[in-house]
């Protein structure tokens, strides 16, 4: 009983001890609170880019309201504005640039994981990663001065004498426009694209691998079978991760797009994106109403942006959380 009893006192005056700080590691607990504190500033950052936006865009959302995403016309002389060309020249480049951009980063990204030797892996995957480190506004120029008149000279002639017929290949040939935009996005995606896809295809456990060629698969048939199945959620959103890099690009797009402001159906009409028309005229907007316009352009840009960037961070956590790459 006195044994008893002495355990119970013990164990009493230790809850007590906690209590009042005794036994309380303060080192640990200012880390933690300091670390949460950087991790609260961060959200509240972009709550605030969200709520400013919204606060610089009210005018041009109490003139316009749901008319200024269909609205097709941009003159800031006459204050009538009209998202629709910026919101269909981002949506159409950044599309042409996925379609370029997706078979070439996933064979990257299959041979770097499954296929290279050893020795080549990490080099060669070095070096592709490199390319998402080359400033935007390095290929812009270059885009200007090789990749426009390249395309204007050789490949639009070419495309026009073969596919003249189909809509997207007729018109004027600048070498600016549409076509030149997509290529160098998806020059510019590939990085982002076939880097996340490398990272998920690795997540895959060994064992599935050597399951089917236990089986008598051949590599591809692993690669079909026992790999692919198991990593669709994370492939997804390593493409929408960079659709949202290709929705935000700005310099290197306002280069070669040719920024103007129409809906065309031809790849070599010139076009505008939301990001390329907030860089050009808000250093020289001075009407309110053009202020609120770019502002709502911005707020849309943000909205599409984080959506897209939000939906491919769960599907690439929840690759990384199925038991054993189980199908998702």
């Amino acid at each position: 009983m006195a044994s008893e009893s002495g355990a119970s006192i013990d164990r009493a005056r230790a809850k007590a001890q906690t209590r009042l700080g005794a036994s309380v590691n303060w080192g640990d607990v200012t880390f933690r609170q300091l670390t949460a504190l950087c991790a609260l500033g961060v959200l509240l950052a972009l709550v605030a880019m969200g709520v400013e936006m919204v606060r610089a865009s009210s005018d041009s959302i109490r003139h316009f309201g749901f008319g200024f995403v269909s609205g097709r016309v941009w003159d800031p002389v006459a204050n009538v504005f009209g998202a629709l060309p910026f919101i269909w020249g981002t949506l159409a480049s950044s599309c042409l640039a996925l379609t370029i951009a997706i078979p070439i980063s996933f064979g990257v990204a299959v041979y770097l994981s499954e296929l290279a030797p050893a020795w080549l892996r990490g080099p060669l995957g070095f070096v592709i990663e490199l390319l998402a480190a080359v400033p935007s506004v390095v290929y812009g120029l270059w885009g200007i001065f090789v990749l426009a008149p390249w395309l204007r000279a050789s490949v639009e002639p070419l495309l026009a004498r073969f596919l003249g017929f189909i809509p997207l290949f007729q018109g004027p040939r600048y070498g600016f426009g549409m076509l030149a935009a997509g290529l160098m996005l998806a020059i510019m995606i590939v990085p982002t694209i076939s880097s996340v896809s490398r990272e998920v295809l690795r997540a895959v456990p060994t064992e599935l691998r050597e399951g089917a060629l236990a089986l008598g698969a051949t590599p591809f048939e692993t690669l079909r079978i026992a790999v692919l199945p198991h990593v669709r959620s994370g492939l997804l959103g390593a493409i929408i991760l960079g659709l949202g890099r290709a929705l935000g690009e700005t310099m290197a797009i306002t280069m070669v797009i040719g920024n103007r402001a129409e809906i065309s159906a031809s790849l070599f009409a010139p076009s505008y994106t939301m990001a390329s028309v907030i860089a050009n005229e808000f250093s020289e907007a001075s009407a309110e109403l053009h202020l609120s316009a770019l502002a709502e352009v911005g707020l849309l840009l943000f909205m599409v942006t984080l959506l897209l960037n939000l939906v491919a961070r769960l599907l690439v956590w929840q690759v990384g959380r199925a038991p054993l790459g189980g199908r998702l």
